[in-house]
């Protein structure tokens, strides 16, 4: 959980990622100068940005970099951005440099062990945005894409957990097909599962082209608006890294990082999440709910970015301790 340390930044690449609900998302936080803003899935960096920007008063990245990375990091106050997956922490603290954001190896649901190393204390707002990034996705060694022709690996943090290959090479039929089931909402999971289980080799290194086309083949002509393998890659992805585990730790400890009157704004993707988000929201004493309903995009929005269509957005506000 080591910050990045700070150094000149050359220019950065730019990130394919486009941070879904902006608008809605700086409209709930409503990011003030010199305030104190946790983005706990840094991904490539878009929401940060927002955020910062917002704090630095000067949104639309306007400021000149030069000068701004003289500054004193938190002078115009701070966003303390989290993410599991170093690879992201490394390319967006670059991209984000004379911005007032700190960039951290860490998972959101050890945000309170973060605050206290680095003598933070209550924040004024925290954002989950548990989707995918898109930068990740455009890596051909991770696995994340359907076409990615190296290793089905699907893990955020490459130094934890083991690869999604190598359960596909040695859990049982069942228990394969469990977690598809579970974390995929898959209705063909055994039959998925049974060919996973036929096509085993010693040795073998599964790609991510080579599970979805079996996964295809399973499924059928299903006439869906996604492709057939998406429930399964999802269900090994939640799997390897344990994203439901996490975002329950997260759920239960995130409210008291927050001070009264502090928000916390939670983006989730599929029915499981938010689910979770939704019952933690309703049954946790210390949060009030201000999304009654949870905020989805536009039309305009998924229309220009249709990873944005199942996008749910859902916002609690910290109540005062109770005496």
């Amino acid at each position: 959980m080591a910050p990045v340390p700070e150094r000149e930044c050359s220019p950065p690449a730019a990130s394919r990622h486009v941070p879904v609900l902006a608008r809605e998302v700086l409209a709930w936080l409503d990011p003030q100068p010199g305030q104190t803003f946790v983005d706990g899935t840094l991904g490539g960096g878009g929401h940060a940005r927002l955020l910062a920007e917002r704090l630095a008063g000067r949104p639309g990245g306007t400021s000149d970099h030069a000068e701004a990375s003289r500054e004193p990091l938190g002078k115009h106050g701070l966003v303390l951005a989290l993410d599991r997956d170093s690879a992201a922490v490394e390319a967006a603290s670059q991209r984000l440099g004379g911005l007032p954001v700190l960039a951290v190896h860490a998972s959101y649901a050890d945000l309170p062990q973060v605050l206290a190393e680095r003598g933070l204390g209550p924040v004024d707002g925290i954002l989950l945005d548990l989707g995918l990034s898109s930068d990740q996705l455009a890596d051909p060694d991770r696995g994340f894409s359907f076409q990615a022709p190296g290793p089905l690996d699907l893990r955020f943090d490459l130094q934890q957990g083991v690869p999604a290959w190598q359960l596909l090479n040695q859990l049982p039929e069942r228990e394969l097909a469990d977690i598809i089931y579970r974390y995929g909402e898959e209705r063909f999971s055994r039959r998925i599962a049974r060919a996973i289980v036929a096509r085993r080799r010693p040795g073998h290194v599964w790609t991510a082209a080579e599970l979805a086309e079996l996964v295809r083949r399973c499924v059928g002509g299903r006439r869906e608006r996604i492709d057939p393998a998406t429930r399964t890659f999802q269900a090994l992805r939640i799997a390897v890294n344990d994203e439901l585990g996490h975002l329950q730790r997260g759920l239960s400890v995130l409210p008291d990082c927050l001070r009264p009157g502090g928000r916390l704004a939670i983006i989730s993707f599929h029915s499981l999440e938010d689910r979770l988000v939704k019952e933690a929201f309703r049954t946790d004493v210390r949060l009030q709910v201000l999304t009654k309903k949870p905020v989805r995009p536009t039309p305009a929005e998924v229309a220009e970015n249709p990873r944005s269509r199942s996008a749910r957005l859902r916002v609690a506000q910290r109540r005062e301790p109770v005496d």
